[in-house]
């Protein structure tokens, strides 16, 4: 018999088995093509990644995104989409450029003269926030410290009820409750002086807290010209990356007076149950300000009000008093500097600001703050100032309210106190919320800003530079008070904790790149 070949013997074999016995022959699966598209998106997906993420991005920060968007399919790319881009709108950074240039023409030859003053780097960083944040260095400024919700509270309040023309206030969260009660009040009777009062908080920070309507009730029926923060509202066309935060807290009274520092408008428990439950109290600090520096940070008020309104009228009388106010007391010997900061800004200008102190210090560092969660360049600086045999100190928070940053705060702890940092913990349950720095107890830095890589990149921020030995006394008095309540951190105690907790760290830590 002749044998026939494969392929002939399964066509013979096929014609002559029924049909019934062979499986249907369908077309082409719409699963299947619906998968095959899939796939091939994805991988679309990650080849645009690959030029899309590091782009004026930092390595580290990039690369976690990249492996976020290659292990998580279309979840990782949603995200990324979703808080991938740090940077405001394009119309606000236009307008952000456009008013920075408007203070530089306005401020035009009336920074100070930093020629054989000391310390003698104080002249560049001085150059290097006018370059990036616009403001001069102004001389002829007084301030004093207030530490202490309460105490900054009253003073701010003692002030609002002496304003004659305007009541600038923009604070991160304001909240109506029991504490904060007589604020309103004295708002409601400014406004009913007369005095023109405008107030900006944060919209979705101010959301998350309780009794939102009725703040925002109790400012409409006083009168208040209020305005939300980087809104989010969509159905108004208003979209933009969702954590997104106007993080600045200050205070501008008349023009001549000027408040700033950690301070939000509410109870320092933060009227949250979780708080309450655990007994946590918000410390805060405040400067108050009179000379030429508060038109820089009426200058920042008018920035954002400008922003959210399109008003610049503002902005312009804040011009020119910037140019044309001088010293006449002679009590008023600060240098001060405002340096503005956040995403409208095409870099991170706060971080560059604390990294040019850290390389130009030559004797001490204080830092205070509720959370330091460093990049890369932030953890050099402060190492490198430890190995250069300066005496730096860092003050934070033994527990924090936010689990996941204060673990990847002490994920850091190590590396810190190897170099040569000494750790102060503030005992629970307060949340040491002040931000402060001291450098060789001549130079200081208060405001808003964190020391973490939100505040750099995330947060609009507003720090105030000061050149002065009896500032920088008071702020040191302030941080030596907050010592003398902590327990020092070492390097054995650190070691020691147990495993769960620094598997919980280094996850954390993982979680601070995504930026």
């Amino acid at each position: 018999m002749r044998l026939l070949p494969r392929s002939a013997a399964w066509s013979a074999l096929g014609a002559a088995l029924p049909d019934s016995l062979w499986p249907p022959r369908w077309p082409p699966s719409k699963g299947l093509v619906i998968a095959s598209g899939l796939v091939a998106g994805d991988l679309g997906l990650r080849l645009a990644a690959l030029y899309v993420v590091p782009r004026n991005r930092r390595p580290s920060s990039a690369i976690s995104w990249l492996l976020a968007i290659n292990l998580i399919p279309y979840a990782g790319p949603a995200a990324f989409a979703l808080i991938g881009s740090p940077n405001l709108p394009r119309g606000r950074r236009e307008a952000q450029r456009e008013i920075d240039q408007l203070i530089v023409e306005g401020s035009e030859g009336s920074a100070t003269d930093l020629s054989g003053t000391e310390p003698a780097w104080l002249a560049t960083v001085a150059h290097l926030n006018r370059r990036l944040g616009a403001m001069p260095l102004l001389g002829g400024n007084s301030a004093s410290v207030h530490n202490g919700t309460r105490d900054n509270l009253a003073g701010m309040i003692a002030d609002v009820d002496a304003a004659t023309t305007s009541v600038h206030a923009e604070f991160y969260l304001i909240s109506l409750d029991a504490t904060t009660e007589p604020f309103f009040d004295a708002l409601g009777h400014a406004v009913a002086r007369g005095v023109r009062v405008r107030l900006l908080m944060d919209h979705v920070t101010c959301l998350r807290y309780p009794g939102y309507r009725a703040t925002t009730r109790r400012l409409d029926a006083m009168g208040v010209d209020w305005r939300p923060m980087l809104p989010l509202q969509p159905l108004r066309g208003k979209l933009r990356r969702p954590d997104l935060r106007n993080h600045r807290k200050q205070l501008i009274v008349d023009g001549t007076v000027g408040w700033m520092g950690s301070q939000n408008i509410i109870d320092p428990s933060y009227n949250q149950r979780a708080n309450i439950e655990r007994g946590l109290q918000w410390v805060d600090i405040m400067a108050r300000f009179v000379g030429p520096v508060v038109a820089e940070l009426d200058g920042v008020f008018a920035t954002d009000w400008y922003s959210e309104t399109g008003d610049l009228l503002e902005l312009e009388r804040a011009r020119t008093d910037m140019a044309h106010h001088h010293p006449d007391g002679s009590d008023q010997d600060l240098d001060c500097q405002v340096v503005p900061s956040g995403p409208a800004y095409p870099v991170e200008n706060n971080l560059k600001l604390f990294n040019a102190m850290l390389y130009a210090a030559q004797r001490t560092v204080t830092i205070t703050t509720p959370y330091f969660v460093p990049d890369e360049s932030l953890l050099e600086a402060v190492t490198t100032a430890a190995q250069r045999g300066l005496h730096v100190e860092l003050l934070v928070c033994e527990e924090g309210d936010q689990a996941v940053v204060h673990h990847a705060q002490s994920s850091y702890y190590e590396a810190l106190l190897r170099a040569g940092v000494r750790i102060w913990l503030f005992p629970r349950p307060y949340v040491l919320h002040a931000k402060l720095v001291t450098v060789d107890d001549v130079v200081s830095v208060i405001g808003s800003s964190n020391m973490d890589i939100r505040s750099f990149d995330l947060d609009l921020e507003v720090s105030v530079m000061v050149r002065s030995t009896s500032f920088a006394a008071e702020l040191l008095e302030v941080q030596e008070e907050y010592r003398s309540r902590c327990r020092e951190l070492t390097l054995e105690d650190y070691l020691r904790r147990p495993r769960l907790e620094q598997l919980k760290d280094n996850l954390a830590r993982l979680t601070s790149a995504l930026q």
